[in-house]
């Protein structure tokens, strides 16, 4: 791409897993540190935008996000804690997925904004929490966590099991970024929606704004951005739908192509 096209860059979106942390060494390096850190030097905001809880949002030594999109973008909030986005999963819906899920023999975890809890585990759920070091952690009264605002749950699945999980479901979608697992968020959510809400937050528009991402979750993100690049570790599908496409996570992709264009 033309150079010139990042002259005006103010704000550039990061997913998680597989973009800023290879998921093989599953820790940033000192690279990617400094990338942030000289991004930020340039005047440019740097945001995170994940399909993980707010609770479990990765800490950077040495770098401060200027803002965060947690669960798939539905619940949005800045450095300083200001909400700009709450968008939970209707509570009808919670419940017709958790009855879903268990009629064909899956546990579910679910996240609310402060807590997280499962109905049980399984291989395929285990092994998903494991990809970000985490555990599944049962809860001690799963009726009660799922009162609150739930804004993300997962579970393990395959994809011909996703019309079985929706059944009778109207207010909820699955997002996936493995094959073994998927996410469920709103059905009017995403970090597409997230993104535009931290645009207008800060007056920018897409153009102003730089998104870089690997997995399927992040095709609405890549698409809202001016500049979309997909990871050279991502897939075919994902880089189809990118403006660009930089170099693999493990070969320390985005410090190259910011460098390449002029951002750092």
């Amino acid at each position: 791409m033309d150079k010139k096209c990042f002259k005006n860059i103010k704000i550039a979106f990061f997913d998680v897993d597989g973009t800023i942390i290879d998921m093989e060494k599953k820790k940033i390096t000192p690279t990617m540190v400094e990338t942030l850190s000289k991004l930020q030097d340039n005047g440019i905001k740097i945001c995170l935008a994940t399909g993980r809880p707010a609770m479990i949002v990765p800490k950077v030594p040495g770098v401060e996000f200027d803002a965060f999109l947690t669960f798939n973008g539905s619940y949005c909030y800045t450095k300083e804690g200001e909400i700009l986005f709450s968008n939970p999963i209707p509570s009808e819906d919670v419940n017709r997925i958790i009855e879903n899920a268990t009629s064909i023999g899956r546990p579910v975890s679910v996240a609310t904004r402060d807590n997280m809890g499962a109905n049980g585990a399984d291989k395929d759920l285990i092994d998903y929490y494991n990809i970000t070091n985490e555990k599944v952690e049962l809860a001690e009264d799963f009726n009660a966590l799922i009162k609150d605002d739930v804004y993300q749950m997962m579970l393990g699945c395959t994809k011909d099991q996703y019309d079985s999980i929706l059944k009778d479901v109207n207010g909820a979608r699955i997002t996936a970024w493995w094959d073994r697992a998927a996410d469920i968020i709103p059905a009017n959510g995403g970090k597409g929606i997230g993104v535009e809400k931290m645009l207008e937050f800060y007056g920018l528009t897409k153009d102003e704004a730089i998104a870089f991402g690997d997995g399927a979750n992040d095709i609405e993100m890549l698409q809202t951005v001016g500049t979309g690049v997909a990871m050279g570790n991502a897939s075919d599908k994902v880089k189809s739908f990118a403006d660009d496409v930089c170099g693999h996570v493990a070969d320390e992709g985005i410090y190259h192509y910011c460098k390449e264009h002029n951002l750092i």
